[in-house]
């Protein structure tokens, strides 16, 4: 059995790597989505008002891989009190949004938000949306850091942000038998 999610954080580029490294994810792919373009583009969705956000499609098997072990990941990987900004990326594109697919998935974010508000003292503003249409981000997307990895981008933002997701999350990365 596998369950779906979409994660906006940010850029997809720097956060397709860390869901994928997991054990339990059996699927990533960054696009776009909850927006009103049929068939966005990257170009669309960040020079027009397409209304979408960028995320990444988690596929994962709960007897693997927790939901609430997803969102603490989530969570970790960006900063969920900015409003439509995550480091040098700044747009609506760049929302914190989770997109579920199931009544249960929705209960535990909401949990988890109420948790952090609590913690932060601040506000999140994770949007809970729930999930329609998925658009699948053009290929040269598809593991953009695994094939771009001395870009400027990838060295400052993504390198970081993968070196602290490893650190932390460590116990829960894929190895070769997995």
């Amino acid at each position: 059995m596998t369950a779906a999610v979409l994660f906006g954080a940010g850029c997809f580029w720097s956060i397709e790597p860390a869901f994928g490294a997991l054990r339990g994810v059996t699927y990533v792919h960054p696009g776009y989505s909850g927006g009103k373009t049929h068939y966005p583009t990257r170009q669309l969705v960040h020079n027009t008002n397409t209304g979408h956000i960028e995320v990444v499609q988690v596929r994962y098997d709960p007897e693997r891989i927790s939901f609430d072990t997803l969102l603490e990941v989530f969570f970790s990987l960006h900063d969920p009190t900015s409003l439509n900004k995550q480091g040098p990326d700044e747009g609506s594109q760049y929302a914190s949004a989770i997109f579920y697919t199931l009544p249960e998935q929705l209960a535990a974010a909401q949990a988890r938000i109420d948790q952090l508000e609590l913690k932060l003292k601040k506000p999140i503003v994770t949007r809970l949306i729930p999930a329609s249409v998925f658009w699948p981000a053009e290929p040269e997307h598809l593991d953009y850091y695994l094939l771009n990895s001395t870009q400027p981008y990838s060295l400052t933002v993504i390198q970081p942000k993968l070196r602290e997701f490893s650190k932390a999350y460590k116990a829960l990365i894929k190895t070769r038998n997995d």
